[in-house]
């Protein structure tokens, strides 16, 4: 009897864990709640003019115990959302649809990829210093910014030795990691998370503090540009391969972050495609912006929250049978950020690019990385905490304007790598309110080839070759002879975007 018992508790979880796993959207929230936010996130709120909502009531706990009292157990909850989360029978799922305080049932792939988490050398081998002269790091140092009095909200695949690595152990020393939450394992203590290893990826998140914020005093190395920032880490991941049912962690690490009035977000994770049940994959063309709930929660947290949120693009440029760039990069109002290479600052080939369909740009920004969009995000995130220390007024829709507009192509940008490298003498200059010096100009060339005279000898230049203004026919690397660009149109070819670094030259053909 005791054995036939145990094994009906085994098949009983194994079933529960083969269930599907739903988001279950409910209809209104308890009028009399209170808002779950901090001091600190209302007094955000009210600088930056943003109203305290419904959204910010917590799920009602009358609908959680009636759903609770048909024997289904929530996961999580979300009240940007309005919804559960919880794994459901076939006939749970069809009398949950009934009731009338729901208003959707939303599927949750069994399994999907997490895009962004390619092989990263260790940290005793910092490889991103280069990406500094880059965008210009050293005009930060010049004005003293640093991200100090800026909090930064990480979440990611795990941060393992981060209290201890050499880069990041003057953060650690200071106090710099302020809280850690692990949505994966929530018995997990702060110690733990750091110092126990469960999966390969759970180093990932450590490369991106180092990309954000790592400084190696002994090579004197500067690796990030937000060190003197504080720090809030949530794991909402492990493993290569992710259920897409821990988006709901991800949603709660957001809310999370900003009832503590966090407003800077990194998140190097994309969500693209799953194998286990192919009818519920994502597919190429729902990279929209709107439909995966991740996304709907990135967009309310920059419309709603005030929040400024940085993601990889994603690393399938190389993939044929995908390419492009992965949720929650697809939602408009995050700064999506690609990939270059370090010489030309054209797109590397693994970076993803953005959907044709798209109605605005993706990626939004790019800078050099070798090991992934997972790390040249968090550059960007250093850079916006820059801005940030430099005014604090500033909104975060305010400061990803700035972040476009200093990028080097501005305002020819392409779905490649959006508008180009950001440059910390031009973002500062726009923080100012002043105008940095004008680079790009427009000339219009008829017939199939135009030449352009260079003012200073080059030996390669990188050219973007469109078919309108934005969508990227392929791109190309011209070597001029005797300070002579020529370029030859090529079929479908409406725009050239000549890439000369310190300046953009966008050619239209007639």
């Amino acid at each position: 009897m005791r054995h036939l018992l145990l094994l009906a508790l085994i098949l009983s979880a194994t079933l529960v864990a083969a269930q599907p796993a739903y988001w279950i959207l409910l209809t209104d929230k308890d009028p009399s709640a209170t808002p779950a936010l901090s001091a600190q996130a209302l007094a955000n709120r009210q600088a930056l003019q943003l109203p305290v909502d419904d959204t910010d009531k917590p799920v009602s706990g009358t609908y959680v115990r009636q759903l609770q009292a048909l024997g289904i157990a929530p996961k999580s909850q979300s009240r940007w959302l309005n919804a559960v989360s919880a794994r459901l029978t076939e006939a749970q799922r069809e009398q949950v649809k009934r009731l009338a305080f729901v208003r959707e049932v939303h599927s949750i792939d069994p399994a999907i990829v997490i895009t962004s988490l390619p092989d990263v050398p260790s940290l005793s081998q910092p490889q991103l210093a280069p990406v500094m002269g880059q965008i210009q790091s050293q005009a930060f140092a010049q004005e003293n910014l640093t991200g100090r009095f800026v909090q930064i909200g990480v979440i990611d695949a795990g941060f393992f030795a981060a209290d201890s690595a050499a880069v990041l152990k003057p953060i650690a020393q200071r106090g710099g990691f302020r809280q850690v939450r692990d949505y994966v394992n929530r018995a997990k203590s702060k110690d733990n998370l750091f110092r126990t290893l469960d999966t390969y990826s759970d180093t990932h998140g450590t490369e991106v503090l180092a990309a954000i914020a790592g400084y190696d005093p002994v090579g004197n190395l500067q690796l990030g540009l937000g060190y003197d920032a504080t720090f809030y880490l949530a794991r909402t991941d492990a493993g290569n391969r992710e259920f897409r049912g821990e988006e709901d962690n991800w949603v709660q690490a957001m809310e999370w972050l900003d009832s503590l009035g966090v407003r800077l977000i990194n998140t190097s994770l994309g969500y693209a495609r799953g194998f286990s049940n192919p009818q519920e994959n994502y597919e190429t063309f729902q990279m929209d912006g709107h439909t995966s709930l991740i996304s709907r929660a990135a967009q309310m947290a920059v419309d709603k929250k005030g929040m400024l949120i940085i993601v990889s693009a994603g690393n399938e440029g190389d993939d044929r049978s995908w390419r492009i760039i992965s949720t929650p990069a697809d939602a408009e109002g995050v700064l999506a950020v690609g990939a270059t290479n370090a010489r030309l600052w054209n797109r590397i080939g693994y970076s993803s690019i953005g959907p044709e369909p798209l109605p605005y740009l993706k990626p939004n920004v790019a800078c050099f990385s070798l090991y992934g969009t997972s790390l040249s995000a968090p550059v960007i995130t250093g850079f916006a905490a820059c801005l940030m220390q430099a005014n604090p007024k500033l909104s975060s829709r305010k400061i990803k304007e700035i972040i476009e507009k200093s990028a080097h192509l501005y305002p020819y940008g392409n779905n490649y790598v959006g508008y180009g490298v950001p440059q910390a003498s031009r973002a500062l200059a726009l923080v100012r309110g002043q105008e940095p010096p004008q680079t790009a100009r427009e000339v219009r060339a008829k017939g199939k080839q135009f030449a352009l005279t260079l003012d200073q000898p080059e030996t390669a230049v990188s050219i973007f070759r469109k078919k309108d203004a934005t969508h990227v026919l392929q791109q190309d690397v011209v070597r001029p002879a005797k300070n002579q660009l020529i370029i030859r149109r090529q079929p479908n070819e409406a725009r050239t975007t000549i890439d000369l670094k310190r300046e953009v030259v966008e050619v239209i053909w007639e």
